[in-house]
């Protein structure tokens, strides 16, 4: 099945939106997917999060606020990403390479682009009560390339607001030069100084509807809440850098391989 993109979209859409997310850091484009897709993807998640189908990650795992403290512990099994979307249906490959993603990604970095599947290169899920805050941070800060300059694409497969989880963005943050003294020792962005809680008090928080991606760079700040409704929320996020931004060797950015978005023949 080929990920449909919004019928008629104006050339100059493309430069409008990076040019927003050069400025912001992000940029929310509506409707980028059709909606029959959107429910499939979800399904075929929901399938996959009902059978536990390898590699997933737990939340019990990342310790985060609100986790399980363990996976023998009450919600202890509930499971946090989705692991290696790429490689799971044809469905979210098509997504992640298509033409339209490409075309876009393309008229960012000016180069032939890259996909990792180092990082993201998953279906997050948010569940009720287990579902764990994600505390402010840049997503550079565990990322290895030569140059912070790579770029995500968060498709929302359902309705993301602030009360199942959905994400925050500082404006303009990707574009400050912070100090290591910002973050704590896990590389997430302190909220108990008073420079660091002011900035934290611009962010937004866009509501999406399935369909709606948002693009965002890995430098921005960034942090997702719990999800206080009863449904699980699940989201589809890839990553990609320009062909001349390599990954450092021996890291965890290097390893595994990267798919290049090629035109279609």
């Amino acid at each position: 099945m080929q990920t449909v993109f919004r019928k008629n979209m104006p050339e100059h859409s493309f430069s409008e939106q990076i040019s927003t997310l050069r400025e912001q850091g992000f940029v929310v484009v509506r409707s980028l997917v059709d909606q029959e897709h959107c429910a499939t993807m979800k399904q075929i998640a929901e399938q996959a999060l009902a059978q536990r189908t390898a590699p997933v990650e737990f939340e019990a795992d990342l310790c985060y606020p609100g986790a399980p403290i363990s996976r023998d512990s009450m919600g202890g099994e509930t499971i946090r990403r989705l692991l290696d979307a790429y490689g799971r249906d044809p469905i979210f490959r098509n997504w992640a390479c298509s033409s339209g993603i490409r075309e876009w990604m393309q008229s960012y970095f000016n180069t032939p682009v890259l996909l990792s599947r180092a990082h993201h290169n998953c279906i997050m899920t948010k569940h009720p009560t287990y579902g764990s805050l994600t505390g402010w941070h840049r997503d550079a800060r565990y990322w290895s390339f030569e140059q912070d300059d790579l770029i995500s694409a968060w498709l929302a497969l359902g309705t993301e607001k602030v009360e199942n989880g959905a994400l925050w963005f500082v404006p303009k943050s990707h574009k400050l030069a912070l100090p290591a003294e910002c973050f704590d020792e896990k590389a997430f962005f302190r909220t108990d100084l008073p420079g660091n809680a002011a900035l934290i008090r611009t962010a937004v928080s866009p509501e999406l509807s399935a369909g709606d991606v948002v693009f965002f760079h890995c430098n921005t700040l960034h942090s997702a809440e719990q999800n206080s409704t009863d449904k699980v929320k699940f989201s589809l996020v890839f990553t990609y850098h320009s062909a001349n931004n390599t990954p450092q060797p021996n890291t965890r950015s290097a390893s595994k391989s990267e798919i290049l978005l090629e035109p279609s023949l």
